[in-house]
């Protein structure tokens, strides 16, 4: 594998050396390197470890306050609106 070195952790191949070369490449990736594939010497892609998917639980952590003790009480402001939107105006 004759790759250009484009910085300390990325290196360029061309397509055919990356499907000679695929399991190699994905082992390189794996130990976190990102392999830049090319075609006539322009890169066209990147193969780099996946980031994290799914919920991140804990982002919201600290910005949300609420008394657990009240949770469940109805919020007369909220009753008045919807009694108004009924029954309108008295």
């Amino acid at each position: 594998m004759s790759a250009q070195p484009v910085s300390p952790v990325q290196r360029v191949y061309n397509v055919h050396e990356a499907k000679t070369n695929l399991s190699k490449l994905l082992e390189r990736v794996e130990a976190g390197e990102t392999i830049v594939i090319a075609r006539n010497g322009k890169p066209v892609a990147e193969l780099v470890r996946p980031g994290p998917r799914g919920v991140t639980f804990g982002t919201m952590k600290g910005q949300i306050e609420w008394d657990p003790d009240t949770f469940d009480e109805a919020d007369e402001e909220w009753l008045a609106m919807i009694d108004l939107m009924e029954n309108g105006p008295i």
